[in-house]
């Protein structure tokens, strides 16, 4: 790919704007300018309510405000009926500033910072287990290749029941989880019980770099499906990786389809999204950002490469359900206006904002909304959403249904609205079966592909 990254010193979590289409129609005659009444008096009329907010406030204002800040969090510290921990005070002031823009805008201390930019690069120290608990028990559900755990011999299905030495009984599995991720170089003593074995196994294993398998994939038949997770920084690297596994599988020979689930997707970084866009386009506009600097205002282009010459006559369908956000929706939208691809489910989540995650040293961070987004064709998809081409809606087991419906952006409060466009005030749905025959999504897309269903939407014609 040859497109730059964002700046390393704001990672861009992707979300979305509003567009303005200008549309060229017939002039008509201006009315005449009505005649002002004179005003003997000469005093100038009071501004209204609108123009006061627009107005910039002085700043002998701003600062009155300031001290009426350090007047109460005096008092506090004073009268509070016990001591109050102070730093916990202005945080939470900070916080609260924040929080009061938008939902997406917050402070990060420390610690959530640190588990921000793990979950945004898609990498952490740790052992290189999958794990999951049943009836309690923590057990290998896999190690993962060329990891500490798959070099040791860790395999799946051991039942996990020491970490250094402390049994794992009646721990959580997210505390399990904790204490096996930790400094890349460290050690740690993991016992383990195997059938078939008779004693319990211990392995020393050191903490390494561990990537977060973003994309997973498999063949259904001869169309191939590619599942992507989550916008981390090894979003794109596991597109890549697994269409090369798909024809080296297949010895060199072009699967029959593609279908890329983009459901429950809640987003992540835009130049991720701007990658995994370009993986199946081969020039055009991904996703154009627009902010209040100029330096916040972007177009980010889709470039020719040997990947999406190779998938180019590859048919694309999209599945998109009312959890896909973001970033997802940047993908969704690119390929939807290029004609490239064809979107199946229901509507998504509609979040066109762009955070910038901006450092404040030992102090953790700020998540800003810095930026809205546009598609290609410049759509604003603000508390609006993106609706498939093909509505394909669940069948929803009696348990869940009246809650598998989400209303997205617009039904969180605060959010930012955009002037004159509409909002979703419906619910879509998130709900997807975990065994595929039962997927009725995927199976509309799998029949779609191998031309058991036929519809105008597909395959999409190229305007």
């Amino acid at each position: 790919m040859r497109l730059s990254t964002l700046r390393a010193a704001a990672l861009g979590l992707a979300l979305l704007v509003p567009a303005t289409v200008l549309i060229a129609q017939d002039q008509t005659p201006a009315p005449e300018a009505p005649v002002e009444a004179p005003n003997p008096s000469g005093e100038e009329p009071e501004p209204t309510a609108k123009e006061r907010a627009a107005a910039p406030r002085d700043p002998l204002e701003i600062y009155a405000d300031l001290n009426l800040f350090g007047e109460i969090f005096d008092r506090i510290r004073a009268e509070y009926v016990d001591p109050p921990n102070e730093e916990e005070l202005i945080k939470a002031a900070i916080q609260g500033m924040l929080s009061s823009l938008d939902p997406h805008s917050g402070y990060l201390p420390p610690a959530d910072y640190d588990d921000t930019r793990e979950d945004i690069s898609g990498q952490f120290g740790g052992l290189g287990i999958e794990v999951t608990m049943e009836e309690g028990i923590i057990k290998v559900v896999s190690p993962i290749d060329d990891t500490p755990a798959a070099r040791a011999g860790i395999m799946a299905n051991d039942l996990i029941v020491e970490l250094d030495g402390v049994s794992v009984q009646g721990m959580s599995l997210d505390n399990a989880v904790d204490k096996m991720r930790g400094v890349i170089g460290t050690q740690i003593k993991v016992t383990v019980v195997r059938e078939g074995v008779n004693e319990p196994l211990s392995f020393e294993l050191t903490r390494a770099t561990i990537s977060m398998r973003a994309v997973r994939w498999s063949m259904e038949g001869d169309v191939a499906l590619l599942r992507l997770s989550r916008f981390s920084g090894q979003a794109y690297v596991g597109i890549e990786n697994a269409i090369k596994e798909i024809y080296e599988q297949r010895d060199g020979v072009a699967p029959k389809g593609i279908v890329l689930d983009l459901r429950n997707n809640p987003g992540g970084l835009v130049d991720q999204a701007v990658y995994v866009a370009d993986a199946f386009l081969k020039q055009g506009a991904v996703v154009l950002t627009r902010g209040r600097s100029e330096r916040e205002s972007a177009r980010y282009d889709a470039q020719p490469d040997p990947l999406d010459q190779r998938l180019a006559d590859v048919p694309l369908v999209v599945l998109i359900n009312g959890g896909s956000a973001s970033a997802s929706e940047i993908v969704a939208g690119a390929l939807q206006d290029h004609k490239r691809a064809t979107l199946v489910g229901t509507r998504s989540f509609g979040k066109g904002s762009v955070q910038s995650i901006i450092s404040l040293g030992p102090d953790g961070a700020m998540r800003l909304t810095t930026a809205r987004y546009y598609t290609p064709d410049n759509r604003s998809i603000q508390a609006l959403g993106i609706t498939p081409d093909i509505e394909i809606k669940q069948v929803v087991p009696e348990e869940f249904q009246g809650r598998d419906e989400i209303i997205g952006e617009a039904g969180l409060a605060g959010h930012i609205t955009v002037e004159g466009q509409e909002e979703n005030s419906v619910g879509s749905s998130v709900y997807v079966p975990a065994e595929k025959e039962e997927d009725t999504q995927l199976q509309y897309a799998l029949r779609l592909i191998n031309g058991e269903e036929t519809h105008e939407a597909f395959p999409p014609q190229a305007e």
